[in-house]
């Protein structure tokens, strides 16, 4: 692929509306907006009126057959990412796939196989990973500027009132506060540790049996541990710590797309690292954004940021914590 790289974005939502923001605000970015989808026209049109999109579809199947698509941003809810992620690689297109990756390990395997066979690119749109600051962290843990890891600690919760019909309390869409936002404690947990060797966990239900709020404690045989939680009925941190045998690393808040963190190593005074200058009032999105284009501008088929291997490892995880917690979805019986 050479030129420019452009973009379908399947589902309106909100995230649809913010990566579409961050993408477009992005300068020199070498890729462009052409088509965006939704169940209704109405509301796909609504949507490119509003960013200056081209072309409105009312179906997904229309836009992932657009030949001015090169790759689709997958949007909507996780319950729909194996059917509308599988639709576009099927297709032909590319695909950056929102998070939870899929409900479970076995879409997963599916989607990443799909892409496998057809040579195509298939990310997980885990924005946190492609934050620079992040990435920062990975290369002081790699270069043992803290010593070797002992504890990660990370949560990420709110406080919400959710009627019984709210897609947070619908099995059947997912639902609960694992893979809407424990997804990220995970994830932020193995992007320095890998996967756990060892997974417990305990949760709240909702009389649907959704988790209401969970605690998961992962241990690896190295001797590390991380104590993650995440909720949709309190106000967490939202908070992260990595603490090594020579330091720590705090990230005070939204440790998931950080504008600073503090280093603290032994002997020495804390130091504030933070974001370097860059498009003023962008969400973080803009880093995904520019990792997918530039992964197909170089004809790759995985970021190197973001690998399959890790998102599966991940979804194993989720779905041990809920094997654990005792949480199903309707998707887990299908074959």
């Amino acid at each position: 692929m050479s030129g420019t790289v452009r973009w379908g974005v399947l589902a309106t939502g909100g995230i649809a509306a913010r990566f579409t923001e961050d993408l477009l605000a992005m300068p020199d970015s070498g890729a462009e907006v052409v088509a965006v989808a939704s169940r209704t026209e109405a509301s796909a049109r609504a949507f490119a009126d509003r960013f200056g999109i081209e072309r409105a579809y009312g179906s997904w199947a229309e836009l992932v057959a657009d030949d001015s698509v090169d790759v689709v941003y997958v949007a909507t809810p996780h319950s729909a990412h194996r059917e509308a992620a599988g639709l576009a690689l099927e297709a032909g297109k590319h695909v950056l796939c929102e998070k939870a990756f899929t409900l479970n390990t076995r879409e997963a395997r599916e989607l990443a196989g799909l892409a496998r066979e057809r040579g195509l690119f298939l990310m997980e749109a885990m924005w946190t990973y492609c934050n620079p600051l992040i990435r920062r962290i990975t290369e002081l843990v790699r270069d043992g500027a803290i010593g070797e890891i002992r504890t990660v600690q990370a949560d990420f919760g709110f406080a919400g009132t959710f009627g019984a019909e709210h897609r947070l309390r619908d099995p059947a869409l997912g639902g609960g506060a694992l893979l809407d936002l424990g997804v990220y404690p995970v994830s932020f947990a193995q992007l320095l540790l890998g996967e756990p060797d060892r997974v417990q966990a305990d949760a709240l239900l909702s009389p649907e049996g959704v988790d209401l709020n969970t605690g998961m404690l992962l241990g690896w045989d190295s001797g590390a541990t991380a104590l993650l939680s995440c909720s949709i009925v309190a106000n967490l941190p939202t908070s992260a710590t990595v603490t090594g045998t020579e330091g720590r690393i705090d990230l005070p808040r939204d440790f998931f797309h950080p504008d600073h963190f503090f280093l603290h190593r032994s002997g020495r005074e804390p130091e504030k690292v933070v974001t370097g200058p860059g498009p003023q009032g962008l969400s973080g999105m803009q880093y995904e954004a520019a990792e997918v284009t530039r992964a197909l501008l170089a004809g790759e088929t995985e970021s190197p940021l973001v690998p399959l291997d890790g998102s599966l490892a991940v979804m194993r995880t989720l779905d041990a914590v809920r094997d654990r917690i005792g949480v199903r979805y309707p998707a887990d019986d299908r074959a």
